[in-house]
């Protein structure tokens, strides 16, 4: 009779109810960590606090790659697709324990568990891209991405071990598969926005290159204040680190500064005024009378400025 019992409760709910709840988990701390990066890209809550470097947490989230569209209008967070996705498997982690499903619960579990192998296969493989992209492109730390890799992982890692799965050959052949096609979408969707290829083209023409990045209500306020106060940047069309301080500020924030262009076959220079400043690197800040050159943080530039906010 034990027996019975046992094999009974088997068929009810194929898998581990533990690793369930651990998902579900794990699925509510990504929820709640993707979810505040959209609402803040949204402009809904003002900030959030980013564990160690800021600046590398506002460089990565507003770079062209955290972004999936943005339109004159609005914008769709790259953080909305993995609101999404934490959202589907919180929900695939509970619907078995949910009292309506009881009769079906046997069949409904064992759909739940490739729903969850599945979308957490694809998250891991995608978030693998997304950490190359990070180290080898945007050259930034970020502690929200690298929670959210380790949570795709960690998810993954349960669905493997939760689902008492019969057939592993099945199970990783169509897991290969998925994340191969997920990896090389993901590269190829990275190449469509590398905002650095272009720029080869543009420098040809002393055209700087364009700034992908959003930009956030703070960056705005803070390029519009220095500019009020006088601040001026001086930069050359060919310099990468311009375009990276740039890109610190956003497309809307930096058309709001004062930049000065200074290589004498830029367009729209002004050699003249350089020279007679003594600029020798860029970018080069004037803030307050005084030069500064290298690239700044924001948080340096605000404390440079006396900006308050």
């Amino acid at each position: 009779m034990g027996s019975s019992r046992l094999t009974s409760r088997r068929r009810q709910d194929n898998g581990f109810k533990w690793a369930r709840i651990v998902m579900a988990a794990l699925a509510t701390v990504g929820l709640i960590d993707t979810g505040s990066i959209t609402l803040k890209r949204w402009g809904i809550i003002s900030a959030i606090s980013c564990p160690g470097n800021s600046d590398g947490c506002d460089k990565v989230l507003n770079s062209a790659w955290g972004t999936l569209f943005q339109g004159e209008q609005y914008s769709i967070p790259l953080s909305l697709a993995g609101t999404i996705a934490y959202l589907l498997i919180l929900c695939l982690t509970i619907i078995p324990f949910l009292p309506g499903f009881k009769d079906t619960k046997s069949s409904l579990s064992t759909r739940t568990w490739w729903g969850l192998f599945l979308i957490s296969c694809g998250m891991t493989a995608f978030s693998l891209v997304l950490m190359l992209i990070m180290v080898s492109k945007i050259k930034a730390f970020c502690f929200f991405c690298v929670l959210s890799s380790f949570l795709s992982i960690s998810l993954l890692i349960l669905s493997l071990i939760g689902g008492s799965w019969d057939d592993l050959g099945k199970l990783f052949f169509r897991g290969f598969l998925l994340s191969l096609a997920v990896v090389l979408g993901g590269l190829i969707w990275s190449s469509t926005v590398d905002p650095y290829k272009s720029i080869a083209l543009e420098n040809s023409q002393g055209v700087p290159p364009n700034v992908i990045n959003a930009s956030s209500p703070r960056q705005i306020a803070l390029a519009t204040h220095l500019t009020k106060t006088g601040a001026v940047m001086y930069s050359a069309y060919w310099c990468p680190h311009c375009h990276d301080q740039k890109e610190l500020f956003g497309h809307e924030a930096s058309s709001k500064l004062k930049i000065v262009e200074c290589a004498a076959d830029g367009a729209n220079n002004n050699r003249p005024l350089c020279e007679m400043k003594g600029i020798e690197g860029f970018p080069t800040w004037e803030i307050n009378g005084k030069l500064d050159s290298g690239v700044k943080s924001l948080e340096e530039l605000a404390e440079l400025s006396a900006f308050k906010k």
